[in-house]
């Protein structure tokens, strides 16, 4: 099983870009996805983009994952720019 985080790319420096997550700022690998630009937003695994998705999309999933980590206890905001 894979879980994918939605993220929305930050800045682009050749392979490698700067996305935004759940909060968090991380740095991923962007060759399975070469055609993405900045303010674009894709899912990321284990440090990888793994396909590009529409923000409507990507405001679901991260729906979803904000109702996962309530139940956890964990709060987040979701965007205001999706």
């Amino acid at each position: 099983m894979c879980l994918a985080v939605p993220a929305r790319i930050e800045s682009i420096e050749g392979t490698s870009a700067l996305v935004m997550a759940l909060g968090c700022r991380e740095k991923i690998d962007i060759r399975f996805v070469p055609t993405i630009e900045v303010g674009d937003f894709v899912l990321v695994h284990v440090g990888f983009a793994l396909e590009k998705v529409r923000p409507k999309e990507a405001a679901f999933l991260l729906d979803a994952w904000n109702s996962l980590l309530a139940n956890e206890g964990i709060s987040y905001e979701l965007p205001d720019t999706l």
